[in-house]
């Protein structure tokens, strides 16, 4: 049996403005109507022998990622929630301690939430391909046979053959020789035109006693404190809270640099499956659909004398004239400009905002919430304006503000409003005040989303001024970012 373990932790800080830290780009559909979690999940279907996947998301994500895996049709084994990232080895060793603790020792197919992978029977095939060898005792990892000599990954050399196939879709399986950095481009031109070297996918296949075995050996501390936050872990609703003392003392680290760079069984098989890590915006040019002047277009998007460009409009009209090999990305609240062989400079822009504070670092103009997702629409002196849509039989918290009130306007739907000991129904047009310092809750009865217009008013207007008594998402205590 393999179960798979899908890492959905990292936050994309280099596709901003699209990917946001509470709203990253595993949960975006940036290639598809699917969005790449979703894709990663789907990728599994057909494999007859594959187990329901262990999901390692930050806390933050939850239910975004509880609903988009609901949204597939595939049940997660686990959701398990870190409480802060620690890189891979440790979210893996939870999830491989998670998998062993009925007893049992699976095959672990550990994959990151954002990768692209155009042609599955080749995945698949060296998925199986591998397994015989990991349930042999190897840490097998899948090395991408490159496209060309691309600095932002790292590589793996092969070592020598273990077992070369003619029935399969993939060359063989051989030792790792080495794990390398990320090299410059000449030294990239050298590794491909050796055809000794594969892209570092980041993709791996092993027993899960196996990786604990070899982590234990070589971080010690990082498999003690990993065992003990799943041994103090938590049920909540459908979530796997691990202990947060404990796995805030767990180092953190790569599972390349923990283990695979230092165990003596390390295999590698080749794929060359049509693979992306959609790591930045000219990652996105490279995989997506060009017209007929190498341009990739998405949204409302005009060009005149424009080559080799990415635009992509969220809503606004983007009209570009003369651009040559830039990114230009129109979201609600921010517009990138960039050459695009400077893109992995965002992260800079990321960094200014956050030294900032500024909220469009953490999230977008809409915020998605449990119960369905609010939009600012108007900000000001002492007031703030939203639409609010709630979902179809969902409830929000029963909460109060000190700092402010608040005037709701029903523009479609029903909403059943909770005002202290009183309870009240709206309908469309219709419309209440919430005075500051009322306990208050907001629920849609109906089969339709309900949608109102909040406005807000007071002296203080931020989101961290919300007391909850009773949530049905088991938030109480929480920050609203949560």
């Amino acid at each position: 049996m393999i179960v798979p373990v899908i890492l959905s932790g990292g936050s994309g800080s280099r596709l901003w403005p699209l990917s946001r830290q509470l709203y990253p780009k595993q949960l975006l559909a940036l290639t598809g109507e699917s969005t790449l979690i979703q894709q990663t999940a789907n990728r599994l279907r057909g494999m007859d022998d594959a187990a329901p996947p262990i999901v390692i998301c930050n806390e933050e994500h939850r239910f975004l990622v509880a609903e988009q895996m609901q949204e597939t049709g595939i049940q997660p084994g686990a959701i398990i929630l870190e409480p802060m990232g620690k890189n891979t080895a440790p979210a893996v060793a939870v999830a491989a301690f998670h998998a062993m603790e009925k007893g049992a020792d699976p095959l672990l197919l550990v994959l990151p939430a954002d990768h692209i992978i155009k042609r599955l029977d080749v995945f698949q095939d060296a998925v199986q391909a591998g397994s015989t060898y990991a349930e042999n005792g190897g840490l097998v990892t899948f090395g991408i046979v490159p496209q060309g000599p691309e600095t932002g990954y790292g590589y793996i050399k092969k070592g020598q053959v273990v077992k070369e196939f003619t029935d399969r879709m993939v060359e063989g399986i051989y030792e790792v020789e080495q794990f390398v950095e990320k090299p410059d481009r000449s030294t990239a031109k050298k590794y491909v035109e050796s055809g000794e070297y594969f892209w570092n996918s980041g993709m791996f296949l092993f027993k899960a006693g196996v990786y604990l075995e070899e982590l234990k050996k070589f971080e010690p501390d990082m498999h003690r404190y990993a065992k003990e936050a799943c041994q103090k872990a938590v049920r909540d609703l459908d979530f796997t809270r691990l202990d947060r003392d404990a796995f805030e003392k767990c180092p953190s680290d790569s599972i390349d640099y923990a283990v695979m760079e230092r165990t003596d069984r390390a295999l590698v098989v080749p794929v060359d499956a049509g693979w992306s890590d959609i790591g930045s915006w000219s990652a996105l040019w490279e995989t997506g659909l060009k017209d007929s002047d190498g341009n990739v277009l998405h949204g409302d998007v005009i060009t005149h004398d424009t080559k080799g460009s990415y635009l992509y409009s969220d809503g606004r009209l983007i009209a570009a004239v003369g651009l040559r090999d830039h990114i230009v990305i129109e979201t609600a609240d921010a517009v990138l400009v960039a050459p695009k062989n400077r893109v992995q400079e965002i992260k800079t822009i990321v960094n200014y905002l956050k030294g900032r504070n500024r909220q469009e670092a953490y999230l977008h103009r809409r915020v998605y919430r449990p119960w369905g997702s609010y939009e600012t629409i108007a900000t000001g002196d002492r007031f703030q304006v939203k639409l609010i849509t709630v979902n179809p039989g969902a409830t929000l918290s029963l909460q109060m503000h000190h700092h402010r009130a608040e005037h709701w306007v029903v523009v479609k739907g029903t909403a059943l409003v909770t005002k202290d000991d009183h309870t009240i129904m709206l309908s469309e047009n219709q419309s209440t005040f919430i005075p500051l310092g009322t306990k208050h809750r907001l629920e849609n009865p109906g089969v339709i989303p309900l949608e109102l217009i909040e406005v807000q008013s007071g002296s203080y207007l931020g989101e961290d001024d919300i007391v909850r008594f009773d949530d049905v998402y088991g938030r109480t205590g929480e920050t609203p970012r949560a």
